[in-house]
This record gives C-alpha cells, structure tokens and sequence, in this order.
C-alpha cells in the first residue's frame, strides 16, 4: 500500500517544544495531514517513554497505534473525510556531542527501533553516558560511531539516520561542526547506515552533487516541534505496513517500494544560505568566499549554509545525468498557501478556518496538495486557492532564501496580485462567514 511516514519529531519533553505534542495531537494531526506512520519521538526521555508504553499497543510488526480508549476520543472529533490508520514507529534523535580529529563534533542521528525491549535496552545503556531525564533529545558525550555500535548491539535491525544531514551546527557534514565525509564520522560501522536525512535546506538534486551519497536512500521528515508542523516533510512508501518492509525498502532502495520524498523548497529552509542573522546580511556561497567568509557588518564568521557546504564537498555539477534518479516533489503547506492568497498570518482565525473548511470538504492535506484537482478546489469556493497551489506545483513561486537561522519567506502570489483577484467574492464572503 501507498503511504506517507514521518518519523523524524519531538514530544513535549524536548525543549522548545510545544506543550501540545502528546500522542492524541500526533495521532490527529498525523489524520489531518494524511500521514500513516508517525515517530513517537523521544523515546529515551523516562517520562515520555511510560507514556508510550501506557498508550500505545501493538499493531503491524514493529508498528504501534493508539489504544482504542485514547483513540476513539480523537477520531470521534476528526471530520469524515480525514478518519484513517495511524500507526507509530518507535523513535528518538540524539546529540552527540565529542571532540574527533582536533575538533569538537555535535551531530544528530535519529534512531529507530522495532520493539520495547530493543528500546529498554538502548535506553539502559545510554543511561550511563548521560542523564536522559534532562531533554526529549538527549545530549550524550558519544562518538557518533560508538552510539551506532551500541545500537546495532542492542538491535540488529536498528534504523540508523544522520539527522538532517547539511544542517551547519548538529549534522554529520555540517560545515561548522560535522566532518567533510561520512567515512570520517562512521568509520567501519558506516555499511550499516543505509539512509540519510536531507533537511529542511536541501533536497534532492542537492545531494547527489556527491558521487558518494549515490548508495543512500534519502529521508525526509519534518523535525516538527509541534503536531501542525507535522508532514512539512516526510518520506513515501508503498510496502506492507511494517518495521521490516518500511527499512528494507530503504536498505534496498527499492523505487518500487520507497517511492521518494516531499520536501521543503530548500530555499524556505533556515540555512539554505550564507549569512549572518543579527546584522541581516544573506549572501550566496560566491559571495560568502569573495570576503574570505566573513561578515561585512561585524567582521565576524558567517554560518556557512546547506548550498555552500554542498558546492565545497561536490563531486558534480548541477543535474549531472550520472548521478541517481531520485524523486521528490517540493510542497508548501496550505496554511502558507492560504496566507498568501488572502494576504494574513497563517495562524490567523481567517486562515485556519479555510484550512479545516478545505479539508473537511476534500480530505487530508497532503493528499490535497499533490493529487486534488483544482477544478475541485475552486468548486469549494476557493478559486484563488486553487491557484495557489497549482503554482506550488510548478514552482511558480518567489522565496527569499533562509540563512543563519531564519526561514526563507515564500510568496505565492505578491500583494499587487492580491489587489487584483480581490474581486473573487466566494473567496472572501466564506472567509468573512468563518470571522463571525
């Protein structure tokens, strides 16, 4: 079967986190966006992890879902059209902080295991290196190495990700804090690494500028930090609902079985390029090397993002024919879609209620995003939304890339456009019906 996973996310113990993400909102907002496997997140913090256990029985090998008395509760205020399966996937990110060749590393992997006692037993032995209480994301003193050699000891079929790997401050090839290859973070262990997580920053034909990426599935998934941020990105398959054909497709990479990503486009994410945050200066890779890296403001290093670390390490140009086929399609949420057409903040009553009005009518997000008809969106009474996102399609859009950790700001239509389909009166007399 066809299905979205996004198994890359974080529960309430994490910090910065939203105090919302629990296992209902994850299994709700995972329905509401058309997501069939989702990440529990954390499952090394305590506290979280006896939630888990409390709520969550056994479904498909290795998967999880809700327990009927937690999940009738949510699917009872779900709309029709987006009541689906939902399962779990057991799952934790860990920082590994260290110091490795003369320079001190911070790396982020994301784990994935099949079972509780695989998990029981991963957490008793990274107990020792850490306090697993202090963060949802546990910060351990751990070779990235050594932390996949415990987990391969703990469960042979571990899934094993470096975390959005361009990422410059807490990635395996990050440019102010990882290493210029993979071989150098994973040493003999790495054949047991078979899939890579490209990040909200980069995509696909990013990536395979690296010959040696070739023989990795690449990931993506939304690193969400509260339960509306869930399928920002996420990862797609057409398996058995299983641990072990969800993996083995990625082992395999499969294209009839790991049918791709959804991604970001790059450029909306925080460190697409060069830059420095505080003194508002965003500059290309040819820019950033032109003042020997450093920033014209203050005098001080720019964060070299994803697009400059990637042109430093490649092997290829841009959309070599030697390099992989891989498919993915760049998406924009529809809140950010709405927002944009109507000209208000997406978390504003107006937005949200078109939102949930749209997907009540047409089903879950995703899928209405890349597959539903325009014709059928304008029949809501959303012409210029329909628009909106057939341009998200083709790419007809405008960002201002991200830098230093500020999201790029995405424009679907630009205000003089706005003016003009003002005129659209279904458009407004609905969201004007939703404000009273």
């Amino acid at each position: 079967m066809e299905f979205v996973a996004d198994i890359h996310l974080h529960s309430q113990f994490s910090r910065a986190t939203s105090r919302d993400l629990n296992l209902e909102n994850l299994h709700r907002w995972s329905a509401l966006k058309g997501i069939s496997v989702v990440g529990t997140g954390d499952f090394t913090h305590p506290e979280w992890l006896a939630e888990i256990k409390q709520k969550l029985v056994p479904a498909e090998e290795g998967l999880y879902q809700l327990d009927l008395s937690f999940r009738d509760p949510v699917e009872e205020k779900l709309p029709d059209s987006c009541r689906g399966e939902v399962r779990f996937l057991l799952t934790v990110e860990i920082s590994c902080i260290y110091k490795k060749n003369g320079r001190t590393r911070k790396v982020h992997n994301v784990v994935c295991l099949p079972d509780f006692n695989a998990v029981d037993e991963l957490n008793r032995r990274l107990g020792a290196s850490g306090n697993l209480k202090s963060d949802g994301r546990p910060i351990l003193g751990l070779d990235c190495r050594d932390l996949l050699e415990i987990c391969l000891e703990c469960c042979p079929e571990v899934l094993f990700i470096p975390a959005h790997v361009w990422t410059p401050h807490f990635a395996a090839l990050g440019a102010s804090s990882g290493f210029d290859s993979l071989e150098e973070c994973f040493e003999d262990l790495l054949p047991h690494i078979y899939a890579i997580e490209t990040g909200l920053s980069s995509d696909p034909p990013m990536n395979n500028r690296l010959s040696t990426l070739d023989h990795y599935a690449l990931v993506s998934n939304s690193d969400a930090h509260s339960p509306p941020k869930l399928g920002r990105e996420a990862t797609l398959f057409d398996t058995e609902l299983s641990y072990s054909s969800m993996t083995s497709a990625l082992r395999d990479r499969d294209s009839q079985r790991f049918g791709g990503t959804l991604e970001f486009y790059p450029q909306e994410g925080k460190y697409h390029l060069d830059g420095h945050r505080k003194c508002g200066v965003r500059w290309t890779p040819a820019q950033t090397l032109n003042a020997n890296g450093r920033c014209p403001e203050c005098g001080r290093n720019l964060t070299v993002g994803t697009m400059h670390r990637i042109h430093l390490l490649a092997d290829r140009p841009p959309d070599d024919p030697r390099a992989p086929h891989r498919y993915f399609e760049c998406l924009i949420a529809l809140d950010e879609v709405i927002s944009s057409c109507i000209g208000v903040g997406a978390k504003s009553k107006r937005v949200q209620g078109i939102y949930f009005h749209l997907l009540e009518q047409l089903g879950p997000e995703l899928p209405l995003l890349r597959r539903v008809d325009p014709e059928c969106i304008a029949r809501c009474g959303q012409s210029v939304i329909a628009e909106g996102i057939r341009r998200t399609r083709s790419g007809e859009v405008s960002i201002a890339p991200g830098y230093d950790g500020e999201y790029g700001v995405i424009e679907v239509f630009t205000a003089e456009e706005r003016q003009r389909l003002e005129g659209n009166e279904k458009l407004f007399d609905l969201a004007s019906a939703i404000d009273h």
